[in-house]
């Protein structure tokens, strides 16, 4: 169900990361400064794609997911980025993914972002 939500996203057309990220920096926005040199977002987009990955990995064979947010949970706080961020930052994208759906997402699909976000155990 996630791959489905994650395909109609896709479909959609728009570009996903200033939306993701103007909502987190409207949750946390000390998060903002962090990114002073992404004038691009090219570092933005490509820390979507990654998180796009990741959760496609986690809920298949999970040959790398679990590991790698656990990993980048240390490094990004040299960041200063604490723990919790990362569960802010999954969550986010699951609504975005869900405004971007619209009508097209179901109760299956939000149980499934659910169930994905509640065992990444962010």
């Amino acid at each position: 169900m996630i791959e489905k939500s994650l395909e109609i996203a896709a479909a959609w057309g728009g570009g996903l990361t200033p939306i993701v990220y103007a909502c987190l920096f409207e949750c946390e926005p000390d998060m903002k400064a962090l990114f002073w040199r992404d004038t691009h977002h090219t570092i933005k987009g490509e820390m979507l794609m990654r998180t796009f990955e990741s959760i496609l990995d986690f809920i298949r064979a999970r040959q790398f997911a679990d590991h790698l947010v656990r990993t980048e949970v240390v490094t990004h706080a040299g960041y200063d980025v604490p723990p919790e961020g990362f569960a802010t930052f999954f969550g986010i994208v699951a609504e975005i993914v869900q405004e971007v759906c619209g009508a097209d997402w179901s109760f299956a699909i939000a149980d499934a972002w659910r169930r994905t976000l509640a065992d990444l155990d962010l």
